[in-house]
């Protein structure tokens, strides 16, 4: 670990960033063009204390963990986070396999989504990153660990989460992981993280082990879905996923589909968070 590089890089990441670009109001009153600590340390869901002592190069090794959040709230292009890795003496993430880590340009669309719920996954349906907004819709869903992370995995095995969805949509939407998963698959011929999820899913859930092996091939770049908030009800939304050239990684975006769910997700806007049950809403946003 080179704790004064290291140091030395995130006090100019930092510095370089204005705050707009993560959606920050500038105020009169700023004295720096760039981020404070406070603002990076919210935004990376640490303590400031932590982040003052990583900027002093004061800090014990930070994990991987940690260096990804840092990562997304400095919105580092795909360089500088491994750049930021090697300094803190970790091995980037594999650039081959299932992405773990948003791309700096998606991270970005999502500032600039502002309002609009947005989320960015991997192929593999895990969420790396979501907007103030779609928390709001759906809560956080990136700190899951295991398959958990994995939204196919999750609906299969967890009937909480189906819970949430209509039941007249349930078995559609179930098609469409299944479908969107062996599409996936097939772009990963040989991986053995994808097959291995899929071999856990088989032994884990029945309704799994039917539809897979309908062989239904789909990657969806559109749909309608109602959403069932338990704060606000019933919300129809469009949503359009955006894929990478490499088809890594998706942007999905959840518009309203009607006035009354404009209004409810306004609503949403103004109540707040809501205290989720940990991965229990992921789904429905896909």
């Amino acid at each position: 670990m080179e704790r004064d590089q290291l140091a030395d890089f995130l006090r100019r990441r930092r510095e370089a960033i204005r705050p707009a670009e993560v959606g920050i109001a500038d105020g009169p009153r700023r004295r720096t063009s760039g981020l404070r600590r406070e603002e990076v340390a919210t935004l990376a869901g640490m303590s400031v204390d932590y982040v003052v002592r990583l900027e002093q190069g004061r800090s014990s090794q930070p994990s991987v963990q940690l260096l990804g959040a840092l990562a997304r709230a400095l919105r580092l292009s795909d360089d500088e986070r491994d750049h930021l890795f090697h300094l803190a003496g970790h091995r980037p993430p594999p650039a081959e396999g299932v992405a773990r880590q948003a791309r700096a340009g998606l991270i970005r669309m999502l500032d600039l989504l502002g309002d609009t719920p947005a989320l960015v996954l991997s192929d593999l349906g895990e969420i790396l990153a979501q907007n103030r907004a779609a928390l709001l819709l759906t809560g956080d869903h990136t700190g899951l660990s295991g398959d958990r992370r994995y939204i196919a995995y999750r609906w299969f095995t967890d009937p909480a989460v189906r819970a949430i969805t209509p039941p007249e949509e349930q078995e559609r939407h179930a098609r469409q992981l299944v479908a969107d998963l062996r599409a996936a698959v097939g772009r990963r011929t040989g991986d053995s993280t994808v097959a291995g999820l899929v071999d856990r899913m088989q032994a884990a859930s029945a309704d799994f082990r039917r539809l897979w092996a309908e062989h239904e091939v789909a990657v969806r770049r559109a749909d309608r879905k109602t959403l069932l908030h338990p704060r606000v009800g019933r919300l129809l939304m469009n949503c359009e996923t955006l894929v990478t050239p490499d088809q890594g990684q998706q942007l999905l975006v959840l518009t309203p589909a009607d006035a009354e769910a404009r209004e409810r997700l306004e609503l949403l806007r103004v109540i707040g968070v809501e205290e989720f049950p940990t991965g229990a809403t992921g789904p429905t946003a896909r």
